[in-house]
């Protein structure tokens, strides 16, 4: 059978509007399956479209750190646990931890590969440019998922200067971790290099969210310290949502507040975002929620979709949709400061 070359049709799924007049809109795809792995609703070509998982990943790079025993090794906390699955702002807390982190296993910044960029916090970057220092490895979003990966390399005896690399244990674990919570082959994973240096996995939208929701309800046929692990982290993530993103104006870690323990978040560079919805009444196999915006817009898009995907899948109670309200839509103002427009969502998931 000749295979299907095709490229996936995305939908409409936000309208930027001036006026009576729809300036722009968002394309994307978007879907969510329970814990069986059956699909509960959908927009798009989530079964066809194959993308990188980026920093989404970060929960499931995290699995072989603990599961390995590596983590209790070092003595790691959930607070540690957590920023391992971070992308976090850079703020002094991070900073701090992440150094907390290098000391238990004994080395110190200059073994991070993940490289330097500004920090996402605002205030810190601020604080940077006054003083005129210049960002450091510590304050790199990935700071605690690649120094989680050299507490591996360490446990397992694997060369600690090229944890990055793909053929080193740490990623190998990895990519099998990958495989076996997404359902795709390890031979069948597509693989790239991430904005931190690391390999970085291509999946389909689906398979994303399959991985979600086998993170916060893993499936029996998983073995029982996996199982545990995920546990452990999903718990981690929950209890220190402000090490998953920020202490202010961080969506991750506004989701989670907001949702009050019932449900995980991780975004993912170039408008990917994945949500894991913990055992509920309704629910009671967990629920994975996976987008892609086609475009790759994050910060007006993406996070109106997910928001509104989570309302219309009824995961959101009307208190967490409050405290979310500066995320779901965003005005268009003029440089007068006046608003003359509105980006919002515009889309009905297909419920199956």
């Amino acid at each position: 059978m000749k295979e299907d070359q095709s490229v996936p049709v995305p939908v409409p799924l936000v309208e930027v509007r001036r006026g009576s007049i729809t300036e722009s809109r968002h394309r994307g795809h978007i879907i969510a399956v329970d814990g069986d792995g059956r699909t509960v609703a959908q927009l798009g070509e989530p079964e066809k479209l194959v993308t990188y998982l980026r920093s989404s990943c970060k929960p499931h790079q995290a699995i072989p750190l603990v599961a390995s025993g590596a983590a209790d090794r070092f003595d790691f906390t959930p607070k540690e646990i957590a920023i391992a699955c971070a992308s976090h702002s850079g703020e002094p807390v991070h900073v701090e931890t992440v150094r907390e982190m290098l000391d238990k296993i004994g080395l110190d910044a200059g073994a991070l590969k993940c490289g330097v960029h500004e920090p996402f916090s605002a205030e810190a970057a601020q604080k940077l440019r006054e003083t005129g220092e210049k960002p450091g490895v510590l304050q790199n979003n990935c700071s605690g998922k690649h120094t989680g990966m050299l507490a591996l390399a360490l446990h397992l005896g694997a060369p600690v200067e090229t944890y990055d690399q793909p053929g080193n244990p740490v990623q190998l674990m990895i990519g099998r971790t990958v495989a076996q919570f997404s359902d795709v082959a390890e031979e069948d994973l597509a693989v790239g290099v991430d904005g931190c240096g690391v390999p970085v996995f291509g999946v389909t939208v689906r398979a994303m969210a399959l991985m979600y929701a086998r993170l916060v309800a893993p499936p029996e046929q998983f073995d029982e310290n996996t199982r545990r692990t995920c546990l452990r982290i999903v718990e981690a993530m929950i209890e220190h949502p402000e090490m998953v993103g920020g202490t202010v104006d961080r969506l991750d870690t506004e989701m989670m507040r907001a949702a009050e323990g019932r449900l995980i978040s991780k975004v993912g560079a170039e408008g990917v975002y994945t949500v894991g919805v913990l055992p509920s009444a309704e629910w009671p196999r967990g629920l994975g929620l996976a987008l892609k915006v086609e475009d790759g817009e994050d910060r007006r898009a993406r996070p109106t979709i997910v928001i509104e995907s989570l309302r219309q899948l009824g995961v959101l109670d009307t208190a967490a949709q409050e405290a979310l309200k500066p995320y779901s839509t965003f005005p268009v103002r003029n440089n007068r400061g006046e608003t003359v427009g509105e980006v919002r969502p515009e889309f009905e998931l297909q419920m199956v």
